[in-house]
This record gives structure tokens, sequence and C-alpha cells, in this order.
């Protein structure tokens, strides 16, 4: 049995260049910090996903030459494709079509804003790429989507899309529609890029669960993002 991929897409963090819509509240320099806990979290949770044996841990990452500085984050088997040029939409489809040409039964591509994205929403997931040729998305609270999964490459779902606005995931769902492709909905969870959401981060790493979240859902630990939360607090205090 072919896996599926499990990619998180990421950019291997650095200063000023990493989340940079979450400073403020953060500065410039903690984006990057809280970005590498991100990686770690949730690529923990695709490894454990990947134990399940019909599904491989990979990223699709970028810059070039980053490739060590990315390792250290990730925990050892990942498998490491890089990102092609282009906006978001061109990324997302090559990486697609690089994972599928590479011998994988599909792929999933994962936001890297989202620690603590269940175990379960993935699994979910793989199942139903496994099911078909349709779209499988997880909406995201911000009208985007935490993934989007695949067994077939289909570049209308990416063309011309008005990304990191409100109407990606309502779009998309049009998009498959033109093109008689099905849609498999996943849980929904959230992402952060900004400082609302950052607030639902901070509070669910005090024990408050996302209000939104469906009762039969328990986020993953998110270890390192907690810490580095937690952390942040204490300095603050100190301050």
């Amino acid at each position: 049995m072919k896996p599926v991929a499990v990619a998180i897409v990421c950019k291997t963090p650095a200063p000023g260049k990493s989340k940079t819509r979450l400073s403020p509240p953060l500065r410039p320099e903690e984006c990057a910090a809280i970005s590498s806990c991100f990686i770690r979290d949730l690529s923990q949770t695709i490894h454990e996903l990947a134990a399940d044996g019909d599904a491989a841990a990979c990223a699709l990452y970028t810059p070039f030459g980053s490739e060590p500085a990315l390792r250290r984050l990730l925990p050892d088997g990942f498998h490491l494709t890089l990102q092609g040029d282009g906006d978001l939409g061109a990324r997302l489809l090559k990486g697609t079509a690089d994972f599928i040409d590479a011998g994988y039964a599909g792929a999933i591509l994962v936001n890297s804003d989202s620690p603590t994205l269940p175990k379960a929403i993935l699994r979910a997931a793989v199942d139903a790429v496994r099911a078909g040729d349709n779209v499988v998305l997880s909406p995201a609270l911000d009208g985007g989507y935490t993934l989007i999964g695949l067994s077939q490459p289909h570049a209308r779902l990416f063309d011309d899309m008005p990304w990191s606005t409100p109407e990606v995931y309502e779009l998309t769902v049009k998009r498959a529609a033109e093109i008689g492709l099905a849609v498999a909905n996943v849980p929904s969870w959230y992402d952060v890029d900004d400082a609302a959401s950052f607030v639902m981060l901070e509070d669910e790493s005090n024990g408050t669960r996302p209000a939104f979240a469906d009762p039969r859902l328990t986020g993953a630990p998110a270890p390192a993002t907690f810490r580095f939360l937690r952390e942040r607090r204490n300095a603050l205090l100190r301050a």
C-alpha cells in the first residue's frame, strides 16, 4: 500500500521573515522562535500519524539551502521536498504533483500555523484522500483552509486564488464544483496568524478549548509552543 504524503508547508524560520503578521504582539525574533515551535509540534503530530503505516511524514519547504536548520526542527525520517517558484497556488500545485510523481498515493498539504492541530483531523484527511479523486479540506476559522488533500493534481483549485483572504475556502469549493470534483470536508481548526488567533492559542495553552471545536476533538499537546508561551508570560511578569 502506497502511503499518502502528509506534508507541513513551511518556511525555515528567520527573524523578520517568519510569522510577520504576529508582530505585534511579538517581536521579530519571537516570531521566528514561535514559528520554530509550530514546526516542531505539528511535525511531531505528523510523525505520530506516519507510524500508522499508511502516511509518510514530509515537509514542503523553502528556501533552498536551509535544510540543515529545518532538519533540526523535524523528527528523524522526514522527507524534504523543495517548494517551487510562483505564488502560493503555484507552489501548492507543484508540491502536490511532486509528491504524487514521487510515488505517493496522494498529498495532504498542511499549513504550518496550526501547532495544536489534532491528529484525528489528519487521520480523517488521509482516509478521505484514499477514498478517491476528490479534494479534502479542513476549513479554517479565517475563511481559508488548514489543509488540502488530493490524490490527483487539479490546477483549477489553485489558479488565481485571492490567498490570505476570507474567500479562499468557499472559492475552492466553487472551483471544485466547476470541474466536477467532490469535496470531502474534515473537521475545522484554526491557524495562528494574527493577534486574535494568538489570543486563542494562549487560551488553549491555559486549558480553554477552542469554542468552535468539535467536542470529540482535543488539540495536540504542542509542548514546544506552550513552553514558549509560558516562558514569554513569565518574562513579561518579571519586566
